[in-house]
């Protein structure tokens, strides 16, 4: 029976027999106990599905991931120990030193530095391209080497809605997968699979787990791309893998290909797990994920609209506001609604900026974002102070830009919070 997504948040992932726990269980356990030899050797040569060890595979992190996939529509998820090393495995399971991938440049600072530093440093270039740019423009990035194009629904921290099926058909054109982060959306307003997209991120750090208690990230393949198509150029899932004694996944797995591989390859090797206990806390918040999202979404738009008359503000950016640059790729996109994040510039300085943030009472100046509690940051100071002034427009961050992340408390109480922070500016 197919369930609708507030079903899947309570019910999805654990699905316990008779005499088992009602709630998803810790196993807190590295290893896992076999019988015989012959047992042990099927997994380790993936011929048989079990536990042997949690680097790998354990039932508290896979139901969970479980019913993350069925959220997103997928055919296989994979946990991560957070949301840059799923934005990295995600890249890195079709990439090898001599490849090069293309993203949009509104993008958060820390995968922009890791797509343009550190992976440069493992082989791997990456061309940032403005996602305003015409089709044409964006097509004469790709070389026979590009392996992947990667975006965000909503961008970190500038709020720019990403045209997943406008780029989903250019990177198809192309003979490459279509990467995108879903972390600000949610499934609950925005499925990128439905628009073409065919591998989804998450930091799961942020409304997934929607209470700051853990640190985390997913991988959700669609299972639609078509990599034998393309053999040549993603020879890791279509040619024999000599560490699993001439394997070749495609052949193995079908569309559980990619994330197989992103298993047995990278997480053997490289681990980024997250912890049992991490992931049951991680469940907790997505079981209430289709309650709290509605209600982010619907203050955020209270206190943009708020900012939009206020005399103090320059500039705000929320694709809920019509007449937004966004407005009408949001009604596309994200008809019920697409975060609890707001970007907005004040008139004055720096320096007026930060008086502001240091004014405020309950709404918090944290390096976190998209939780339940509201707080701000200014990116400049902050998340991207390693950047230039240039460089962050070249990122599309303001250099006066502002992140506040609205959260589920009494849209009343957070507007006076910010209208007293502002009249001591």
């Amino acid at each position: 029976m197919k369930k609708n997504l507030e079903t899947i948040c309570v019910q999805g992932g654990w699905k316990p027999k008779n005499g088992e726990p009602r709630v998803l269980p810790i196993y807190q356990s590295t290893t896992f106990k076999y019988s015989t030899t012959e047992e042990m050797a099927d997994l380790f040569d993936l011929k048989a599905d079990g536990y042997f060890y949690t680097r790998l595979a354990n039932p508290t992190n896979d139901a969970v991931a479980a019913k993350i996939n069925e959220l997103e529509g997928g055919v296989g998820c994979v946990l991560t120990s957070s949301g840059q090393a799923a934005n990295f495995y995600a890249v890195f399971n079709i990439c090898q030193a001599g490849d090069h991938f293309i993203t949009s440049n509104t993008i958060y600072g820390g995968t922009f530095n890791l797509f343009g530093v550190t992976m440069k440093k493992l082989g791997i270039e990456c061309t940032f391209v403005d996602p305003d740019w015409s089709d044409e423009e964006i097509e004469a990035a790709f070389r026979p080497n590009t392996k992947c194009f990667f975006g965000e629904t909503i961008s970190n921290p500038g709020g720019n809605v990403f045209d997943i099926e406008r780029f989903a058909k250019i990177a198809h054109k192309h003979g490459v997968p279509l990467i995108v982060d879903n972390t600000f959306a949610t499934p609950i307003n925005c499925r990128p699979f439905e628009w073409g997209c065919d591998i989804v991120t998450h930091s799961t750090t942020k409304y997934m787990d929607g209470h700051a208690t853990q640190v985390g990230g997913a991988i959700v393949d669609s299972g639609n791309f078509d990599w034998d198509a393309y053999a040549d150029k993603f020879p890791g899932l279509t040619t024999p893998d000599d560490s699993y004694h001439g394997l070749t996944y495609t052949k193995a797995f079908g569309k559980k290909a990619y994330a197989t591989k992103l298993v047995s390859q990278l997480m053997r090797d490289l681990g980024s797990i997250p912890a049992p206990q991490n992931c049951f806390l991680l469940n907790l918040g997505l079981e209430t994920l289709h309650l709290r999202v509605p209600r982010h979404c619907e203050n955020a738009q209270k206190v943009a609209e708020w900012l939009q008359e206020n005399p103090k503000v320059a500039w705000v950016n929320y694709c809920g506001l019509p007449g937004n640059k966004y407005y009408e790729l949001a009604q596309k996109y994200l008809p019920n609604g697409s975060c609890g994040v707001i970007a907005f510039g004040l008139k004055g300085t720096r320096e007026d900026a930060v008086r502001f943030m240091d004014n405020l009472d309950f709404v918090a100046i944290v390096t976190h974002v998209a939780d339940a509690r509201t707080c701000v940051l200014h990116p400049a100071s902050h998340t991207h102070r390693q950047l230039s002034d240039e460089q962050l427009r070249e990122a599309g961050v303001a250099p006066d830009l502002i992140r506040l992340s609205v959260g589920i408390e009494n849209v009343k109480d957070i507007i006076a919070d910010l209208e007293q922070a502002m009249e001591k500016m």
